[in-house]
């Protein structure tokens, strides 16, 4: 039996995710030390939809680079890299023959989510609908466009963000789809802008096709905000959403990965993911939920909680990372601090003693630094 066909949308911005998706796209913000794609090309892999395509378009050289041809997941992958967005539902158009005539499944290569897709592909085809929605119940309705089923779960209407009160449905669209081939006719021809949410859902409800809603009560989080991608890496970290995490488990919460050093009088409260590489030195403190990224060194005396460090970057002496998200190759020096929900971008650097006050973002590649100059004025006054 031939393997069943997907597309992995990849090609977005991420915006909502700057300052870390400043130079990287966003299916590669790491969730647990993995790209969240890599979540969902395992994901895909485990459900036999091991015949993949991926749009491409923000900095798509560093998906191609780390995802290869796919058959380090046992999947095979092909790109389709689009000069202009030409949104979700005309990325999918423009691969067209890629699917020769099979149905498919589309899923976002920027979500975490451990769903059964073999369950939610079983309904699709005992519905026999020209597309599946999966559809996940949400607190806050605010948040999510959320849609509306019949009583046989066939798709009935839609409202975009409706305040709780005036919610008709909890049930936010996943952005996991299922098709059946000929659903491209329902669709402009290639190379035009189109999107499922705003043009092709509406437009087979005007036409009263016949579509349908698969409910689901696992896991699943779009990764949509900063907040959310925190959330999402610690409750990966806590076993709500299972993924692979790397490294050796060395007791119940805690992975440390390849040629680490850990010196003595580190304390480690899980959970807590170290990368390769790492160094942690005497003195540091590691309080749970915390993710280290490769080739991290940890400083003498460091105190870090509930905080995400992406790899290759140093925390200083003494220094503290309090529930903040770090980028790649950034240094945080000695004594300094960054605080709750600040985010600091890739490449940046936080000179001694700087303190990075609560939600506050930088950009990537800055040098934060006490303005000597300023200091000097104001004791002459």
């Amino acid at each position: 039996m031939a393997a069943k066909k997907a597309m992995v949308l990849a090609a977005g911005l991420g915006t909502r995710l700057r300052p870390l998706t400043d130079l990287i796209s966003k299916p590669m913000a790491p969730i647990c030390n993995r790209p969240v794609m890599e979540h969902i090309i395992r994901l895909l892999a485990r459900h036999d939809f091991k015949d993949i395509v991926c749009n491409l378009h923000w900095f798509p050289e560093d998906i191609k680079n780390y995802f290869g041809d796919g058959s380090r997941w046992g999947v095979k992958i092909v790109y389709s890299y689009e000069e202009e967005l030409l949104g979700t539902a005309g990325g999918v158009k423009n691969v067209q023959d890629f699917f020769e005539g099979n149905n498919f499944l589309v899923i976002s290569g920027d979500a975490l989510t451990d769903m059964d897709l073999s369950n939610a592909y079983d309904f699709h085809i005992k519905k026999g609908g020209k597309a599946t929605l999966i559809l996940t119940e949400v607190d806050d309705t605010s948040q999510y466009g959320v849609v509306i089923l019949d009583k046989d779960g066939r798709i009935s209407g839609f409202q975009e963000k409706p305040l709780s009160g005036e919610a008709r449905s909890n049930l936010a669209n996943s952005g996991i789809y299922f098709f059946e081939p000929d659903i491209f006719q329902y669709m402009p021809p290639r190379g035009q802008f189109y999107d499922f949410g705003k043009n092709l859902f509406p437009d087979l409800l005007e036409k009263n096709i016949p579509y349908f809603g698969y409910r689901h009560s696992e896991y699943w989080n779009d990764v949509g905000s900063l907040d959310e991608y925190q959330q999402g890496n610690f409750d990966a970290l806590e076993g709500k959403v299972k993924v692979d995490i790397p490294g050796k488990k060395i007791r119940e919460g805690v992975w440390i990965g390849r040629n680490c050093k850990i010196e003595e009088g580190v304390i480690i409260i899980p959970p807590v993911c170290i990368g390769d590489n790492c160094t942690i030195k005497s003195g540091a403190k590691l309080f749970g939920p915390i993710i280290l990224g490769n080739n991290t060194m940890v400083d003498e005396r460091a105190i870090l909680y509930r905080g995400i460090k992406w790899g290759s970057g140093y925390i200083g002496k003494d220094a503290s990372l309090i529930g903040a998200i770090i980028g790649y190759n950034t240094e945080i020096k000695d004594k300094a601090s960054v605080l709750e929900r600040a985010v600091i971008g890739s490449r940046s650097i936080v000179k001694d003693g700087i303190k990075i006050h609560p939600s506050v973002k930088i950009m990537s590649n800055e040098v934060i630094e006490i303005d000597r100059k300023a200091g000097e004025e104001e004791q002459d006054s």
